[in-house]
């Protein structure tokens, strides 16, 4: 998922809350219709977003979070309208573990997830028992480990779908893992011989995307379950002023901005509600099935 860095603690949502606009129809200060969206994101391509919406007819009112569990409960307690922050996986992990149906309505983006060194300048130069960071969260740990197997450092038993660290053949496997807090991934570098940073934590620490020794490819369909999307309310999946943001994120304009601030990692995704709504099906199944 692309995570981004967060600007607030969520005191706003008690006064979103408590205003009386829905975003089918009703007038904000500038008239038109007025969504309230959530997000942990705050960086500059919101404000494109913004007025872009708003030149549209739609008033958004942009809901900062401090952390990912919040923008899904919000959503599904109807304290916003709808979210954008999260890639199915995390979507699908949110919905078995809260039976719930949110539901995505449109695709915004996918970013490659790399592997990055201060010690080495290529795969090959990792040593034998080298330590490979990755995060400790189920949905990037999984993603990390195979981005490891791909690149030829590891081994994972069997063929499952989600793996742990636990399911690494350690007999068969050039490196060893150590699952740490996401956060700690890029500076982690100093002390390992390569770390798995999300494209969050890389910008953030400065670290150059082009310098990754190795990346998964986006374009594979076992990428699939990392596309960013819109999310709402399953019974809101039709609403028309929804899904006229999901055309308006796809603007020139907006994608521009897309870009400059993800320097160039994101990489856009135009599937439709539907077919990420399969996604998401067959994402949770196999959560469901892993349990």
């Amino acid at each position: 998922m692309k995570f981004h860095r967060v600007l607030a603690i969520p005191v706003l949502v008690a006064a979103v809350a408590s205003l009386t606009l829905t975003a089918c129809g009703s007038s904000g200060d500038s008239g038109g219709a007025t969504v309230r969206i959530g997000t942990t994101e705050s960086d500059p391509h919101w404000d494109v977003f913004k007025d872009k919406a708003k030149e549209q007819g739609i008033n958004l009112n942009i809901v900062h979070y401090s952390d990912y569990s919040q923008p899904n409960t919000a959503l599904a307690q109807k304290q916003i309208d709808v979210n954008l922050f999260q890639h199915l996986q995390f979507l699908g992990q949110y919905n078995v573990a809260n039976n719930q149906d949110l539901t995505p309505i449109g695709a915004t983006q996918i970013v490659p997830l790399g592997l990055y060194s201060k010690k080495h300048r290529s795969v090959a130069e990792i040593p034998q028992g080298g330590e490979i960071a990755i995060p400790n969260d189920p949905t990037n740990q999984a993603r990390a480990l195979f981005v490891l197997q791909a690149a030829g450092l590891l081994k994972i038993n069997g063929s499952v779908r989600q793996p742990t660290p636990a399911d690494v053949d350690k007999g068969a496997s050039k490196v060893k893992v150590t699952a740490v807090d996401a956060a700690q991934t890029a500076l982690s570098l100093e002390s390992v011989d390569g770390s798995v940073v999300n494209n969050t934590y890389l910008l953030e620490s400065g670290i150059d995307p082009k310098s990754a020794l190795y990346k998964d490819d986006p374009g594979n369909p076992g990428a699939e379950p990392y596309i960013n999307a819109f999310v709402t309310r399953a019974a809101d999946r039709g609403n028309a002023t929804y899904l006229k943001l999901v055309d308006i994120f796809h603007s020139p304009e907006v994608q521009k901005a897309v870009q400059e601030d993800s320097k160039g990692t994101a990489l856009e995704v135009t599937k439709s509600g539907p077919e990420l709504e399969q996604i998401l099906a067959r994402v949770q199944q196999t959560i469901r099935d892993a349990k």
